[in-house]
Parts: C-alpha cells; structure tokens; sequence
C-alpha cells in the first residue's frame, strides 16, 4: 500500500516519540502535531489498518515492523536533508526544517542518495 505524506508524517512522529518519551499515545501524538484527538484516533485506525502500528489494550501505539522501517526511512531523509540545507546550502536552521519536512515525501531515492553521499563527504572534512 502507497502511504500518503500525512502517514509518513505520522509514523516520523511515532517513531521520535518513542526515541524521547519510550511510550507513545494517541493524545502525545495529537499534543506533538498539534491536531485534534478525533484526526489522531482516524489516521491511528488507517495505520493499524495497513499494518504500520498495533495498538495496544492499554492506549500504547508500537511501530510494527513495517511501521518502523518506514518510519525510520522518512526520518532518515528529514534529517539528511536538513543538515544538507544548512550546512552544505547554508539555509537557516528553521526554513531548513520545514523545507525537509516537505521535500523528504517527495524526492527520488536517487535524488536522495545523491544528497546522502555528498553530507557524509561533508562530514568527513
């Protein structure tokens, strides 16, 4: 299934939270993304529904397997290409991060792994 950029934004989100707070809940997520509870809880059933998250008894989401890989790769690129606005292109820090959240949905993987290649190389000066 083709996950939109709402669900990559999503399951990004899971995913930091979980790195900071351990447990994740509808309400960390809505509190996060600054939507409402009602949003949350439908874009929670869509994800559960495809097989990205489990949600548990107690209100706790996990990341299923697929759910953090996917995750991981959409934060993979957020990060990436934010360092590659700001250090390499030398955008502010906080045009930078919102230029990464749109960018990271809709470039190429060739495109991506480019830019991966050529932070890295910046890196090791």
């Amino acid at each position: 299934m083709v996950l939109l950029e709402s669900g990559e934004n999503y399951l990004e989100t899971i995913l930091i939270l979980q790195q900071r707070n351990g447990n994740v809940r509808s309400i960390d997520i809505a509190t996060e993304m600054n939507f409402s509870k009602p949003s949350v809880s439908r874009a929670m059933s869509i994800l559960k529904k495809s097989g990205y998250i489990i949600m548990e008894p107690d209100g706790r989401i996990v990341l299923t397997e697929n759910g953090l890989k996917k995750a991981a790769s959409v934060l993979d690129r957020h990060k990436t290409l934010t360092v590659f606005l700001t250090d390499i292109l030398n955008v502010p820090p906080d045009t930078a991060e919102k230029d990464a959240c749109r960018i990271e949905h809709i470039i190429s993987p060739v495109t991506f792994a480019g830019i991966k290649k050529m932070v890295k190389e910046n890196r090791k000066k």
